[in-house]
């Protein structure tokens, strides 16, 4: 019987290793060096894609033998990227733009495998958020600081309330990795799963 190789987590997001945690796979994180920077015109998918696979392909450089799952997730509303916003004022701003509006949040998953190449996946993920009075929103950023999160908000907590609706093939997806894709990925990688 073949050993299993390890598993890395080409991130150091807490919510992304929560999220791998679920497939009760054991693995170690290790944080890529990937400039994310998007490229002049990169469309969000493009740039999606491009990072995910840069983590994973730059941790597994680091640990041949090892397979590395990366992920990124890019979120846009009305052609407009939305960082994290890393302040009260930002997610302040960020909220205001998109109420009543419709966010895209695209998360790839990359799965770097030794001797093969790199497979991925693009989740699309839309948001349709409530018309939100300042108030609420005050309310939400005290309650949550979600300066970490992209879009301003987290949807597996007080965030949920700040929509109409959710539209995905995988719910996991919003919150930083798509579970469904990433257990696909593992099984073909030789992981077994359920």
């Amino acid at each position: 019987m073949t050993a299993t190789p390890a598993l890395i987590l080409a991130s150091t997001s807490r919510y992304r290793a929560q999220l791998l945690e679920r497939l009760r796979l054991p693995f170690e994180t290790a944080r890529p060096e990937v400039d994310e920077t998007p490229h002049p015109g990169e469309p969000p998918a493009t740039l999606a894609l491009r990072l995910a696979m840069g983590k994973a392909e730059a941790v597994a450089r680091a640990r041949p033998g090892a397979v590395v799952i990366g992920s990124d997730q890019v979120a846009s509303c009305d052609g407009r990227l939305l960082g994290k916003p890393g302040s009260r004022e930002a997610a302040l701003a960020q909220l205001r733009a998109m109420s009543g509006r419709e966010a895209v949040f695209l998360t790839a998953v990359a799965v770097a495998v030794p001797g093969a190449a790199t497979a991925q996946w693009l989740d699309t993920t839309t948001v349709r958020f409530r018309a939100l009075a300042d108030d609420a929103i005050a309310r939400y950023i005290d309650a949550e600081q979600p300066w970490d999160c992209a879009g301003s908000f987290r949807c597996e907590g007080l965030g949920i309330a700040l929509f109409e609706a959710i539209e995905s093939n995988d719910p996991t997806a919003l919150v930083g990795l798509p579970l469904i894709a990433t257990a696909r990925l593992l099984r073909a990688a030789g992981f077994v799963l359920p």
